[in-house]
């Protein structure tokens, strides 16, 4: 039983204040939700968005977890079981406007977060 829980464990890999707001980010990271580690990889090779190459070494970063800490992972067997956005920290800026003016603005950041474990059968 204990080895069953060990098998099912997820091995996390995360990538934080990534310069990208977390609405874009979470378009790229609900593709590959739930699907086997070597789709996903491809569903982000062919996905034209500038976050698409982080979340995927984000991605590779969790299977190579997986294989470091466990001797019995079978790579082709392991699953996104989970993928999330949360937000970081926002840079507040000042941008100039008419008549001496300023308009703040916020560069948001995000933290990425891809789990892998192969899935319970």
């Amino acid at each position: 039983m204990a080895e069953q829980a060990e098998k099912a464990k997820p091995y996390k890999s995360e990538a934080r204040y990534i310069r990208i707001s977390p609405q874009k980010a979470r378009l790229v990271v609900d593709l590959i939700r739930g699907r086997k580690a070597g789709e996903a990889i491809h569903i982000l090779r062919g996905t034209n968005k500038r976050i698409a190459p982080v979340v995927e070494k984000v991605l590779h970063s969790a299977i190579a977890n997986a294989e470091n800490r466990a001797t019995d992972v079978d790579v082709d067997k392991l699953y996104v079981t989970e993928a999330y956005v949360n937000e970081g920290p926002r840079q507040k800026r000042i941008r100039p406007a008419p008549m001496g003016r300023a308009y703040r603005y916020q560069r948001r950041t995000s933290h990425i977060v891809v789990k892998v474990g192969e899935k319970a059968s």
